[in-house]
């Protein structure tokens, strides 16, 4: 007994070793995607070093639930390929002990981190989900601190209300046609800059927005401190200029905003159980929506019968309806014209009808399969566990070489199966429990027969074995080659 205990321990030793190593780099690759996709957005916008690392962070940990899997595979592999190459498993089997027995500190260690991925998944990943999606449509929403529209007066700056013209440049740095008022109390010295021209610049402090004006005037009119009658004999006053540098205090704005959760009902903010209360309101909803899209069609169908059958012929003759050729050219073009105008009418309801449902549902079935996911990934860990390590101990390589190209192939055929699964689930033509479900109902036939091969010491890999069960269908078509001494 105490020799298991021991033999437990190192074989749990020996898997956490490269498991720490492959999560670390998996977690580092799928950071540099992130930050190569989101790069663009994150340039120029005046961030510190801190807020763009926290924002990585947050985007980071949803990564989790798809880099453990993908780590617990490729370690445990490793994991069983070093045992057999140095013939510790072997060894094992010698002194009686089962490669089942062998695997189960693993797997009840295996099963644990698939209770920390699901606990992980329904309750942290949500919270930072909502975290970097407000961060990043903040940041996005602040071009380079905050969103102008062209030809809009913009009042996000403290104290001025601006409006540009024409917005323009890669970056939308050049600017025609600024106006500037500041936003001054009728008892405060007044002024507005209007310039021809003008840009964004860098200012050496984020807090503040660098704008360089060219070619414009500055209107001002000092009346603090003055009584009315001293105010109505002020002249305005107005100074012309080249060029003019105006500097936007924004650091209340940058500060506030990146924080700021404007964004607050998205599902995938949600955990397992409210995810389920927000699928029963959102039926409920879609009932409605279908209700009303099909309410229209059966009042227009249920008038026209009503119309039909309160419709008597008076003389049970049948008078022989009138043919459009015999028509006028006129009557004729005008009949034509309507029957084609209810026709493109028609048509046209369909398709907006049409697109709607396939937004209702795919929008459905999206939030089912997020909800389905938090649970399934966890039972991929237990699969990916049983494929790996009967797959290390059968073919007895450890290092980076085979294994890694083994286990990468596995990650693409449940990769693809996942991507498959869920555009037809968005299409509705599959139902979305079944298919967050699929690639593990796939996998999981597949990881009881491995594990069987394995058991029973199988040569799944020995090539002369397929070589010998094709050899009687190969001979009938390849002519046997005579021996190089009788040639």
């Amino acid at each position: 007994m105490f020799l298991l205990k021991k033999l437990d321990q190192y074989i749990v030793k020996t898997f956490f070793g490269p498991f720490l190593f492959i999560f670390s780099v998996l977690f580092f690759i799928f950071i540099v995607n992130i930050i190569w996709t989101q790069m663009s957005q994150l340039t120029g916008k005046g961030l510190t070093y801190w807020e763009i690392a926290k924002l990585l962070f947050y985007l980071g940990m949803s990564v989790v639930s798809m880099v453990l899997p993908l780590t617990i595979l490729l370690a445990s592999i490793m994991t069983f390929g070093d045992f057999g190459e140095r013939y510790e498993l072997a060894a094992m089997k010698a002194a009686g002990i089962s490669l089942l027995r062998v695997m189960m500190p693993l797997l009840i260690t295996v099963t644990f981190l698939a209770g920390i991925l699901f606990l992980f998944s329904n309750n942290i990943i949500p919270d930072f989900q909502r975290k970097a999606k407000n961060m990043l449509y903040n940041i996005v929403s602040s071009k380079p601190a905050i969103n102008f529209t062209p030809g809009v007066f913009i009042d996000q700056i403290s104290g001025y209300s601006v409006k540009f013209d024409k917005i323009y440049g890669k970056k939308g740095e050049r600017l025609e046609g600024v106006f500037l008022h500041k936003n001054a109390s009728p008892y405060d010295d007044q002024q507005t800059i209007i310039a021809k021209n003008g840009k964004f610049a860098n200012a050496e402090d984020r807090n503040y927005l660098k704008l360089i004006l060219y070619d414009g005037y500055v209107y001002e009119d000092n009346i603090s401190g003055k009584s009315f009658e001293q105010r109505k004999k002020q002249p305005n006053q107005s100074v012309k200029f080249d060029s003019l540098v105006y500097h936007f205090d924004i650091s209340e704005l940058i500060n506030n905003a990146i924080e700021q959760e404007k964004i607050t009902d998205d599902y995938r903010f949600q955990n397992y159980a409210e995810v389920n209360e927000t699928l029963k309101k959102n039926r409920e909803t879609n009932l409605s929506t279908l209700n009303s899209v099909a309410s229209p069609v059966i009042n227009q169908t249920n008038n026209y019968v009503q119309y039909i059958d309160k419709i008597k012929p008076k003389d049970p003759k049948i008078e022989e309806p009138y043919k459009i050729d015999s028509l006028q050219k006129d009557k004729k073009l005008e009949v034509l014209w309507g029957a084609y105008n209810k026709i493109e009418a028609l048509k046209s309801t369909v398709q907006s009808n049409q697109k709607l449902i396939a937004d209702t549902i795919k929008s459905h079935n999206k939030m089912v399969m997020y909800q389905q996911r938090i649970v399934s990934y966890s039972f991929t860990c237990i699969i990916f566990f049983l494929i790996g390590a009967s797959l290390g101990s059968i073919i007895r390589k450890g290092g980076m070489g085979l294994p890694v190209i083994i286990a990468i192939v596995i990650f693409i055929i449940f990769y693809v199966l996942n991507l498959t699964v869920e555009n037809l689930s968005w299409k509705g033509k599959v139902n979305p429990y079944l298919a967050a479900w699929i690639p593990n109902m796939v996998l999981f036939p597949f990881s009881l027969w491995i594990t069987y091969k394995a058991l029973t010491d199988s040569q799944v890999f020995d090539i002369e074995k397929y070589k010998a069960l094709f050899k009687p269908l190969i001979e009938k078509f390849v002519k046997p080659k005579e021996h190089q001494r009788y040639q």
